[in-house]
């Protein structure tokens, strides 16, 4: 299935990975790295690499945040229109799968993975993952 993702989102100059870090920048920002990496249950090193070609292709920046120790990540203009090209890929694969998994399909997947995301997050701030 990744694969439908990949070839949809490949046709907006996008990867999966940077399609779904724009959207969170997009829904939160202006942001703090670490309030990002922690809403994407990433760590911080990663995000740092994840963010690094956005910053390159001018779709986020990184700036001073509250203070002068502090970042703030934010979108571009340009970043924005990516993410709405993005968006429109997105929507077309995720109808297309919808189709082919069909309605009870795909509601029994969302609830099997809202499990999964609330049990490793429960576990996560237990300090068991």
């Amino acid at each position: 299935m990744d694969r439908l993702y990949d070839a949809e989102l490949a046709k907006a100059g996008l990867k999966t990975t940077q399609y779904s870090l724009l959207s969170h920048v997009v829904r939160l920002g202006p942001v703090s790295p670490g309030g990002l990496a922690q809403a994407m249950k990433m760590q911080p090193s990663t995000l740092t690499r994840n963010l690094r070609p956005l910053v390159l292709a001018g779709w986020v920046e990184i700036g001073v945040g509250d203070d002068a120790r502090s970042r703030r990540v934010t979108t571009t203009g340009d970043g924005r229109a990516k993410h709405l090209q993005g968006q429109r890929h997105w929507k077309r694969v995720q109808q297309r799968v919808n189709r082919l998994l069909g309605d009870d399909n795909v509601v029994a997947l969302h609830r099997q993975l809202a499990h999964v995301m609330d049990t490793v997050g429960a576990d996560a701030t237990n300090g068991e993952a």
